[in-house]
């Protein structure tokens, strides 16, 4: 496709498999961009291909930004999705990586590039990772929730088959593409606290990129990641203790939470945080 471009040849990959992750409603809290890019890092990643944004993105809604190189060269950052090639030497198989923003158009065609991407890498199974807004305690694990494309799938990575119905981002769609070409694929979704949502979430991050080395057999040092959850929980700690409401608020959120995991029957599913998700997406379009 016009729209997908190679930097040089197309490299010869172990047993990929593709992670995704992309800026915008599928990020809450940065929590899904974050566990990417500590992927990345960990391996020492190297961008192998791009989705042109031109034909993807409204520059008016997504600007693209200038920045200065040596404090005077001018350059303009587009709003970027791109393939990287991590190579894993010490296990059986490698990755791909998606580092990407949601696009504001054409997201069939967008789609379908990743998708082409993947069959020429040869793609073994694509899984994206999201995050959302939910009513749950920063003091508590993290609840991830896991999707898959069909019942082997599901049960093989001990997932859950959700049946929601509504609105979805480009998470969605990229898995129906994947669907739809014969391709397999899994979701993993991290909850992060509603009351402080608006700030970076290196714990949410850390639950998805743990429930991702399972899924995928690759350990993923995180040593910065870790320590960053650290002195995320502590800060939040010491401001909510500032503020008499809202650490009355999280101590009902942090027992009725804690009530759920102590009945395993009654441990969110992924339809009741694809609830909090739909409700997340709705306070997104009406914030435009």
């Amino acid at each position: 496709m016009d729209s997908l471009r190679w930097d040089g040849d197309v490299p010869q990959l172990r047993n990929p498999i593709l992670v995704c992750a992309f800026r915008g409603w599928n990020d809450a809290a940065a929590a899904a961009s974050t566990a990417l890019t500590t992927v990345g890092d960990a391996f020492e990643a190297e961008m192998i291909a791009e989705i042109d944004p031109e034909d993807f993105f409204d520059f008016q809604a997504s600007r693209p930004t200038i920045t200065l190189t040596e404090g005077q060269t001018r350059r303009i950052e587009w709003p970027h999705n791109n393939l990287i090639a991590a190579r894993v030497p010490a296990a059986d198989r490698d990755l791909v990586l998606l580092d990407g923003t949601e696009p504001n158009l054409r997201w069939r065609t967008f789609s379908e590039a990743v998708a082409t991407a993947a069959d020429a890498l040869g793609v073994e199974m694509v899984i994206t990772l999201g995050s959302l807004v939910a009513e749950v305690s920063h003091t508590l694990p993290v609840p991830v929730t896991g999707l898959a494309s069909d019942e082997q799938l599901v049960e093989e990575l001990d997932l859950q088959r959700s049946s929601y119905e509504g609105p979805t981002g480009i998470v969605g769609v990229v898995h129906d593409c994947c669907r739809q070409v014969g391709m397999r694929s899994a979701s993993l979704w991290a909850a992060v606290p509603h009351y402080v949502a608006a700030v970076p979430n290196p714990k949410a991050a850390l639950a998805l990129l743990r429930r991702l080395e399972g899924l995928t057999g690759i350990a993923v040092e995180a040593t910065e990641l870790e320590e960053e959850t650290a002195s995320y929980e502590e800060q939040i700690d010491r401001a909510i203790a500032a503020n008499p409401e809202i650490e009355e608020l999280v101590d009902r959120i942090e027992a009725e939470q804690a009530d759920q995991l102590q009945s395993p029957e009654d441990l969110p599913s992924a339809d009741s945080i694809a609830r909090d998700f739909q409700h997340f997406l709705r306070q997104q379009g009406d914030e435009t």
